[in-house]
């Protein structure tokens, strides 16, 4: 847990001073999106970029 909330200060103290809440909680959903997305690829929970598209299209109709 101790981790997660020094990655939390890292994000946090790197944007700058005049800053809006939004802009860093939309940094911290930011990191939180990537992390995930690469916990997925090392975990092969991926899919094509054929399927995509398809998923893509399907939400279009």
């Amino acid at each position: 847990m101790i981790e997660i909330k020094e990655k939390m200060k890292q994000i946090i103290e790197a944007q700058p001073e005049d800053s809006t809440y939004e802009e860093i909680m939309r940094e911290l959903a930011f990191e939180r999106m990537v992390e995930c997305g690469l916990k997925d690829s090392r975990e092969s929970n991926v899919i094509s970029s054929d399927e995509m598209k398809h998923r893509i299209r399907s939400w279009q109709k």
